[in-house]
């Protein structure tokens, strides 16, 4: 017998659309996803590998993380993991991108504790949500489908705290970077541009197009510089000489991304920031400059 006409033993028929099936020769453990795959599936019945309706498998071969999926499942409301199949549809028919798997233990976590934050009349308070949105556009509007599909499921309001939230589980599928430090990066960008503020002594209106312009740049800086790719900017030497108040105030910048990131800002960076800067402050002068 091939290893695709192996029988699989099912160990648990999670839903319509999902098995925790075992290759008993090789002691493998897999989960199994497609369209009715999990349909009158009963455990110790077999499913061949080479099944048509299984759209995707993921192995469990690190055994904390299969301790772990076997807790969810115990624990979780069968509703919450048949919704979260449906949102990780939405961002891969939408987005068109391949999902980390690590989605299908993190976004049903997240989605029944803030079901029963919900419920319970706990506060969700999320205090960067405008620069999520801004930032994440097509992960927000995934998120807000996202919450209609919550908050119709189990009859709660889904306050727009939450849908920054689920924005933040949206990008991490897609591209690999843990909740943690999406959070992180978008508390740093709110410091870069507090900083900013702070030593013009101007505000920046959160509704303008400039503002919109700035934390998309340092969002999109602060990632590469993570990701240790490099950029290149043939304007860099004479940046210095053109602008030197934009360029004082990115090097500034750049020593607080530094000290965040753990990561070397190269000049190249640098010369793009102040130019980006440069706008801005034509656009916010100085009172205190005047500049």
């Amino acid at each position: 017998m091939t290893k695709r006409d192996a029988a699989l033993r099912i160990e648990r028929a999670i839903n319509n659309n999902v098995l925790l099936v075992m290759d008993d020769q090789s002691k493998e453990e897999f989960v199994l996803m497609g369209k009715g795959i999990g349909f009158a599936g009963k455990s110790g019945e077999t499913i061949l590998a080479s099944d048509t309706r299984i759209e995707k498998r993921f192995r469990l071969d690190d055994p904390k993380e299969m301790v772990q999926y076997h807790s969810l499942l115990g624990d979780m409301d069968p509703e919450v993991i048949r919704i979260s199949e449906a949102i990780i549809q939405l961002i891969t028919a939408q987005l068109g991108e391949l999902v980390n798997r690590k989605i299908y233990f993190a976004l049903p976590s997240h989605i029944q504790f803030a079901i029963y934050r919900l419920r319970n009349g706990m506060d969700i308070v999320n205090p960067f949500l405008y620069e999520t949105r801004m930032c994440y556009k097509s992960e927000y509007e995934i998120a807000r489908q996202a919450a209609e599909l919550i908050g119709s499921t189990f009859g709660i309001a889904v306050p727009d705290e939450e849908i920054g939230f689920l924005t933040y589980h949206v990008h991490s599928a897609v591209t690999n970077v843990p909740i943690g430090q999406i959070v992180k990066f978008t508390n740093l960008v709110n410091e870069l541009v507090e900083k900013i503020e702070e030593r013009r002594a101007i505000r920046i209106s959160r509704e303008s197009i400039d503002y919109i312009r700035l934390i998309t740049h340092l969002r999109y800086m602060v990632e590469r510089i993570s990701q240790g790719k490099r950029a290149s900017n043939p304007l860099l030497d004479s940046l210095h000489q053109q602008m030197p108040e934009a360029y004082a105030q990115a090097r500034e910048l750049a020593g607080l991304m530094e000290e965040q990131l753990s990561q070397p800002i190269t000049e190249d960076e640098i010369g793009f920031l102040a130019i980006h800067l440069y706008r801005l402050f034509e656009v916010f002068p100085s009172p205190v400059t005047g500049i």
